[in-house]
């Protein structure tokens, strides 16, 4: 169900609701600016873009990308607004990591800076900001392996949790992977920037900068799509959109191609092992049971079947997926001052408490950069990626080196 509409109960905030609003914008009845009439941004402004109308609406609404569309229109009318442009463009802010990481952390210390943050930026000096790792990924040496796979690391795995990323990397490896990383292209205008798919940008309208973004990282595999080679992913919110979004961005044949061969972690691994084209020997964790909550994206595309095989290759691992909807955090959605209130909410609906009454000695997983956020700040509890917990059941004689 619309996670905004269960917590508010509000006809208005369901798909329905806004789709009614939608057409009166499209209708004229919202006068000249209908973009940013108050009837259209109230009905859209709790929407996080979970996807799951697309799946359970009996006809299958796509508002996550309704209100991208709706996002991009408001911005052309009335201007990006300052927090959005700043969240936005994050992938280039990481050029600068260790200023960056300097400045979070001195903001997330300081009451003082978090109230001007709410001021002039619309942050909630309630919330506590991301913090970039100390280093960030490095890919290890290239690997040997009978069938190859293209790596993709995210902005967020790659400096924010590289241990993500390096465990998906021996992990692969251990199966018997060559694994490549994948760089830009040698064309690229900016070869020293990593690669993103563009999700920051798209999730808050700004869709000629995402498509740019795309573009870069089509061109940079370019050579995969033309062998055939799969791409592998870790962030449920990037893979996803190249799987959805990013067929509405006019990218042509490439994007098309680009759908069919690129995977989650672990519809990858649960893929491979049912053609069994791989041997992964795991030994049982060091763990009584482990909790597992779905990113948005995963559910809405069926993508917890996937895990929930790649779990039962774990020798003796007991696992329970939590019933939940969203999380709240949603991108930088829980993070804005006029959300923080309704983010919570939607997290203590069932997801923060099913955390808070696991035991100690209960693992957490959840594969979304925002969903390990969220239970961070609202359980005090750190989940971690399924490629991590994977990487731990690698047999000592399988496991490949950590890289980070």
């Amino acid at each position: 169900m619309c996670p905004s509409f269960r917590i508010t109960d509000d006809a208005r905030q369901s798909p329905g609701g806004r789709v009614l609003a939608l057409k009166a914008a499209l209708n004229g009845e919202l006068g000249d600016m209908p973009f940013t009439h108050s009837q259209l941004v109230e009905a859209m402004d709790l929407c996080v873009g979970c996807k799951g109308c697309k799946r359970e609406c009996a006809n299958g609404v796509d508002m996550a990308a309704i209100k991208i569309e709706y996002q991009a229109q408001r911005n052309a009318a009335g201007g990006v607004p300052r927090r959005d442009r700043l969240m936005a463009n994050l992938p280039h802010w990481l050029r600068w990591r260790g200023v960056l990481a300097r400045l979070v952390a001195w903001r997330n210390g300081s009451p003082l800076l978090k109230a001007w943050g709410e001021r002039w930026l619309g942050i909630s000096a309630r919330r506590t900001l991301p913090q970039p790792a100390p280093s960030a990924y490095a890919a290890p040496a290239s690997t040997t392996g009978d069938k190859a796979v293209i790596l993709f690391v995210d902005t967020f795995a790659r400096h924010f949790e590289p241990e993500i990323a390096a465990a998906a990397h021996a992990v692969l490896t251990a199966a018997g992977y060559h694994v490549q990383v994948l760089a830009p292209a040698a064309n690229d205008t900016e070869p020293q920037r990593p690669l993103c798919c563009g999700r920051t940008w798209l999730s808050l309208g700004l869709v000629d900068e995402a498509r740019r973004e795309a573009a870069r990282m089509l061109e940079a595999l370019r050579p995969a799509l033309e062998s055939g080679i799969p791409v592998v992913g870790l962030e449920p919110s990037c893979i996803l959109s190249l799987r959805d979004e990013h067929l509405k961005l006019g990218l042509g044949e490439a994007a098309q191609a680009l759908a069919k061969q690129v995977y989650l972690f672990e519809e990858f691994i649960a893929r491979e092992h049912d053609r069994k084209n791989m041997a992964l020997s795991l030994k049982p964790v060091t763990l009584p049971k482990a909790l597992v909550h779905g990113h948005c994206h995963q559910k809405a595309v069926g993508a917890m079947k996937s895990l929930r095989k790649v779990l039962r290759l774990i020798p003796g691992l007991e696992f329970e997926f939590i019933e939940a909807s969203c999380c709240g955090m949603a991108g930088s959605f829980g993070l804005d001052v006029e959300h923080c209130d309704v983010s919570m909410q939607m997290a203590e609906a069932d997801l923060l408490p099913a955390v808070r009454a696991a035991g100690e000695d209960t693992a957490l997983l959840a594969n979304g950069f925002s969903c390990r956020h969220q239970i961070e700040e609202g359980a005090g509890r750190k989940p971690m990626h399924v490629a991590v917990l994977m990487q731990e059941a690698l047999n000592p004689s399988a496991s490949a080196p950590r890289a980070w």
